[in-house]
């Protein structure tokens, strides 16, 4: 197990990498915790959650919503969470997200920690504070950013994952690659999946590698004024389509690196969109389709982003470096037309 401790804010998160589930009881009692889980993970590991209070949801982007914060807040009253309680979210991003939410308003702020249990959460989504909650198509339109106590990283955790969820995991690791780190991006292109799965030290240096990649960004721009903006390449289009198509984040943050790959070349002049669009195949996300650019559009005019008759697109300007172009409005809807 490797203990690394950083400072945000003020605030110390400590991650345990490479570490156990039973690493939560050194740092909790199971009097003073309440894990924050869903119906997939509670059946799948009853056995290590035997003992903790639980809160149980149903799995899915669509119940990461009020009605779900409400319930969460009724089942603590009712086990008697009080401000020495620790809320500890136990699943994939949408758990973490909706957990940090809830340990940030209760009581107003009660101590929350992560136990990540997908890629995608490990790599991205578990890092950084920001937790939130949707309306209506408009992801994470509501939240905050308010870091946790600790994560423990415990890979045996991906055993179960679906391949869905590995690929979801890489469009992060991938867009990691395109903005910071051109040496990562070569290593994916030589690897896949299946050689990431068979390898677990491998697969435990990459992910320890894009974790300290995003705690980086976040130590030096916590509140998004700057670079942290860096770390929403494909998300602009991505989130705007996202619950438009039902797609899974990976799914749609691939296709908005794609398309902002394409807007690098012609507003960048980048000249390997191609490499970035074989790389996302590489690892069996899409990188085109048919979607409505109108309404996307529309969606994306309530982008936090957005700034008066602006927003902040993320391009890049060469393979592993990211730049922060402001557009238009009336420019990116000429650009949307082309798609």
């Amino acid at each position: 197990m490797q203990k690394k401790r950083f400072l945000f804010s003020g605030k110390e998160t400590v991650f345990y990498f490479d570490a156990v589930f039973n690493v939560v009881e050194k740092i909790v009692s199971k009097e003073k915790a309440i894990i924050v889980t869903d119906e997939n993970l509670f059946q799948t590991y009853k056995r290590k959650l035997k003992g903790f209070n639980t809160i149980v949801l149903k799995p899915g982007e669509q119940f990461k919503v009020q009605q779900t914060v409400d319930v969460i807040i009724d089942q603590l009253i009712l086990l008697g969470a009080d401000r020495q309680t620790t809320l500890i979210g136990f699943g994939g991003g949408v758990i973490t997200d909706i957990t940090g939410y809830v340990a940030g308003i209760y009581m107003r702020g009660i101590e929350v920690g992560y136990i990540p249990t997908s890629l995608l959460a490990m790599v991205d989504a578990a890092i950084g504070g920001k937790n939130g909650i949707d309306v209506g198509l408009y992801k994470n339109m509501v939240g905050l950013i308010r870091q946790p106590s600790f994560l423990i990283y415990d890979y045996s955790l991906l055993k179960s994952l679906p391949l869905a969820e590995w690929k979801n995991g890489f469009a992060e690791i991938i867009k990691h690659a395109c903005i910071k780190d051109q040496k990562m991006f070569v290593e994916l292109e030589q690897n896949s999946i299946p050689k990431y799965k068979k390898n677990p030290s491998l697969l435990a240096k990459l992910i320890m590698h894009n974790a300290l990649i995003k705690i980086k960004v976040v130590q030096q721009d916590e509140f998004e004024k700057g670079d942290r903006k860096l770390l929403n390449f494909g998300h602009t289009l991505g989130h705007a389509i996202e619950n438009m198509y039902q797609l899974s984040h990976g799914e749609a943050i691939s296709i908005g690196m794609t398309y902002a790959a394409l807007m690098s070349q012609q507003l960048k002049f980048y000249k390997e969109a191609d490499r970035v669009i074989r790389l996302l195949h590489q690892y069996g996300l899409p990188t085109v389709a048919n979607f409505d650019a109108k309404k996307a559009f529309r969606i994306l005019l309530k982008d936090k982003k957005k700034q008066d008759d602006s927003i902040n697109y993320i391009l890049l300007q060469k393979t592993g470096k990211g730049v922060i172009q402001p557009l238009l409005l009336v420019q990116l809807q000429e650009i949307f037309k082309q798609f």
